[in-house]
């Protein structure tokens, strides 16, 4: 009793509980159990770029409560907590935030001062910097970030080992990425190539296809005559939607079972303006109801001009350079001066100046057909992606490979989705990529590319043999430190080396934090302990990024999967049902929420979202957490109010009251069923039963015999009810505790001298009483409340008689809670008598008022 405070609170308990978990280590992770006793989870490192929201609260609260259970279920478990912090997303916000750009034409300035630290003016000229104090900055913005991310994590009570903590672009991670990078080299799962490439203009880099979507743009179809060589009077039409490429015009392509065009295949046709002749070919993917029939290979216009280009063995014709532009001069076989026109201009640009070209020349047939089409884009860019030719690396992910495709969609079944209909986006993922991973960004802050090129005698770079560090100097940076055998003054000279400029996209080393948290190869035996994972979370949206790619790395170096388990969340919807992301403008910040509603309370409603379900966001859900978590604080205080009880005797030997051991048995089953969902990953299902009986136990059973624990009846039916209330008190916090970490803290801290979440999971009591017994009393019970309120009485008042109206079959259970209902119900006489139907009623006779 010393324990427990007057007026029970939820308010300020949060930040107490989390800093006594801290000073006690409640969440390390205990490196002496062996695997066996391991439970693992590959955490999702949030990308340090701006601000968490509920997306972020939703999805981590769900890996955060089978964390809870498992450790409640004896389970050591490793939950670390990394922050992914390199890349395009942190870039563009130190650009934004800062006021500069990188420009690694610029030499290094110590001390720099920015212009700006938030909040640039939005004419304000980002101002060039080196590459060096770029990389400083992006480092001092991240830490920040990262302190305001940890904060908020704590504050949402997620059970992480802090001491487990990693970031994307530490020197552990730099090492551990740039090792499975070499040895994917070594293996030649991983290589380099001049490849046609989607390019995002703005922000000056390679994009794999993973990163790309479709997004619906106006357009407009150009019909153009092509004159046959030879034939001028004889012409073949097509529709285009990129006149401006016709200058990259390398081929005609129809499909192979088209008459109309199986007599011209192996024709060569003359490309209007530019005058270069190209032969009409026969290709499967040719679409004979698509505008004409028959379409122009440019190299490149989209995806399918690389892949008839790469299958036909074309030539190339590249005219767009990797700042968007059309290169300056005129590609081999094309009129220059024609092409002088549109030299220098931007695609749309370029297009307008040849439609008029057409037009003024007499060739464009018709007015332009307006259309809306699919364009590429990256999945944070602005402008289209263009397609250009450019040096890249990637690594083999089954896109050009059948075998392979095939043992990652295998491997795809040695994983246990949550939910199961998971799993066919995942294959479909695999089975839909028509190229392999590109993992070069021609981006600077990020894990570089650990290869050092030679130099030819004319200071070309020979990059069929490239220079590799030793896996003992990992990690490196190929622009600063020197390969063996080679001095410093010999880079960038003839007969000398260079550094691959690039950097390793972000998946690339994301892809290995399973790796990375468990330490891979740095001796201190953890990895042994953690991997394969047990459990990998994520959203559902990131399965062809994310989990596929870990996958693929995890095939690569381990000849396994990388975890059991994948537990997949879903978006949280605005009340429009829209997606809430910061790109849309729709989101609400975690710390408003947990300041008005207690964090618990947005944990209920996180906890209610089923597994690879989208669910609404809701502050209605979160005040209905408040009142369950006060109301546990209060039941909590009631129960406790009786005093000692003897926890340590048999439960057989206190517990002989049949309506106990009836509120037991039922208990049992929620435990029972709750235990089970939670194995399944199916927290929201064990919530819902813990919460159902939660308030059948406050609401029923307590009012039920409250008055007997009083000792109204004698001192062993006491015994009886106060032990049975301090049994399912203990169960009910248990199992609580995994969605109501704080409150459940609190008030079993008033009773217990360890921590609720290193206490065990409830196991059912199994006494042997019968669920059901006590559900007629229940029932009569609730009647006589009724006739109260109908009465507008008290429901103190007192009941002259209840005469309860029951099938046969429930007088034995009536009987055994008689003396129950008349304590709770203030009933001076209970009689029974025999329905006539399979129904219970009761004819309730209230004493009128003395002053009545």
């Amino acid at each position: 009793m010393a324990n427990i405070p007057d007026r029970p609170t939820l308010d300020g308990i949060e930040d107490r509980w989390a800093d006594q978990w801290d000073t006690d280590g409640t969440y390390r992770f205990d490196m002496s159990v062996s695997r066996d006793g391991v439970f693992s989870i590959d955490t999702p490192p949030p990308t340090v770029s701006g601000s968490l929201h509920m997306g972020h609260v939703f999805s981590y609260t769900h890996t955060d409560l089978i964390a809870r259970y498992q450790r409640m279920s004896g389970k050591a478990v490793f939950y670390p907590i990394g922050w992914d912090d390199n890349g395009l997303p942190t870039e563009r916000r130190v650009q934004n935030y800062y006021g500069v750009r990188c420009d690694p034409s610029q030499p290094y300035e110590p001390g720099f001062e920015p212009p700006f630290r938030g909040d640039p003016p939005k004419k304000h000229q980002a101002v060039p910097i080196s590459r060096p104090n770029f990389l400083e900055l992006c480092d001092e913005l991240v830490e920040q970030d990262e302190k305001v991310f940890a904060a908020v994590l704590r504050r949402l009570g997620l059970s992480f080992d802090w001491s487990q903590h990693y970031a994307t672009i530490d020197e552990r991670s730099r090492r551990t990425s740039q090792r499975a990078f070499l040895r994917n080299v070594e293996r030649g799962e991983a290589y380099s190539q001049e490849a046609p490439t989607m390019w995002d203009i703005d922000f000056r880099t390679a994009v794999a296809q993973a990163e790309m979507e479709d997004r619906e743009r106006p357009g407009a179809y150009h019909k153009i005559p092509f004159r046959v060589a030879g034939h001028p009077d004889s012409t073949i039409e097509i529709d285009t939607t990129r006149p401006e490429l016709l200058a990259a015009c390398v081929a005609l392509v129809a499909h192979p079972d088209d008459e109309r065009f199986q007599p011209l295949f192996g024709t060569k046709v003359i490309v209007p303006l530019y005058g270069q002749e190209v032969e009409v070919k026969a290709h499967e993917l040719a679409q004979p109801d698509k505008g004409t029939g028959i379409a122009m290979i440019c190299t490149f216009g989209d995806t399918t001009d690389v892949t008839w280009w790469r299958e036909l063995q074309l030539g190339l014709r590249v005219i767009v350079g990797r700042d968007g532009r059309l290169l300056p001069d005129a590609p081999q076989g094309v009129d220059a001066d024609a092409y002088a026109t549109i030299a220098g201009k931007y695609p749309n640009q370029a297009q307008r100046a040849v439609v008029e070209q057409l037009i003024e020349n007499d060739i464009l047939i018709g007015e332009p057909r307006p259309i809306e089409h699919p364009v590429k884009f990256y999945e944070r860019g602005e402008r289209p992606l263009e397609i250009v030719t450019s040096r890249q690396w990637y690594i083999r992910n089954g896109g050009r490979d059948a075998g392979l495709r095939n043992g990652l969609i295998a491997r795809g079944h040695e994983v246990t989705f949550h939910p199961d209909h998971m799993r066919h986006r995942y294959e479909n993922w695999v089975e839909g990529l028509n190229g392999d991973w590109l993992v070069s960004r021609q981006r600077f802050f990020g894990v570089p590319v650990p290869v050092w090129y030679p130099l030819d005698a004319s200071g070309e770079p020979v990059h069929d043999e490239p220079i590799l560090p030793g896996e003992a100097d990992l990690p490196i940076d190929p622009s600063t430190d020197v390969p063996d055998g080679y001095t410093a003054d010999q880079r960038d000279q003839p007969g000398g080396f260079v550094g691959d400029p690039d950097i390793l996209d972000t998946w690339a080393t994301s892809s290995l934090t399973p790796q990375i948290a468990g330490h891979w190869e740095e001796g201190d035996g953890l990895f042994e302990r953690v991997f394969p994972y047990d459990m990998r979370a994520q959203a559902h949206d990131i399965i062809r990024t994310w989990l596929f790619s870990t996958i693929t790395r995890s095939h690569h170096e381990f000849d396994v999967v990388p975890w059991k388990h994948a537990a997949l969340s879903g978006w949280i919807l605005d009340p429009d049902r829209k997606k809430m992301s910061k790109s849309k403008g729709n989101v609400v910040t975690p710390m408003d929420l947990f300041e008005q509603y207690g964090t618990d309370s947005v944990r209920y409603w996180a906890g209610s979202g089923r597994p690879g379900v989208d669910t609404a966001y809701s502050e209605d859900q979160m005040k209905v957490g408040r009142k369950l978590a006060n109301k546990l604080l209060n039941v909590s205080k009631f129960v406790l109010s009786f005093g000692d009880v003897d926890m340590d005797a048999a439960l057989a030997d206190t517990v002989n009251d049949p309506i106990d051991r009836s509120m037991l048995a039922k208990l049992d089953q929620v435990i029972a069923e709750s235990t089970t969902a939670f194995d399944a990953y199916d927290y929201a299902r064990a919530l819902e039963r813990t919460e159902s009986f939660f308030w059948w136990f406050c609401d029923n059973y307590v009012e039920l015999v409250k008055s007997r624990a009083y000792e109204s009846m004698g001192a062993e039916a006491a015994a009886s009810a106060r032990r049975a209330l301090r049994e399912a008190l203990s169960t009910l916090q248990r199992m609580l505790a995994p969605f109501l970490p704080f409150a459940t803290e609190e008030a079993w801290s008033w009773w217990n001298d360890t921590s609720i979440h290193v206490s065990f999971w409830p196991v059912a009591s199994e006494l042997g009483g019968d669920a059901s017994l006590i559900d007629a009393t229940i029932d009569a019970l609730t009647l006589v409340r009724r006739a109260k309120s109908e009465a507008k009485v008290s429901q103190r008042a007192e009941v002259e008689s209840v005469v309860i109206s029951a099938p046969e079959s429930l007088h034995a259970a009536l009987e055994a809670g008689s003396a129950d209902l008349g304590a709770a119900g203030t009933i001076a006489q209970i009689s029974t008598v025999t329905s006539t139907d399979d129904t219970l009623s009761c004819d309730v006779t209230i004493t009128p008022p003395a002053n009545a």
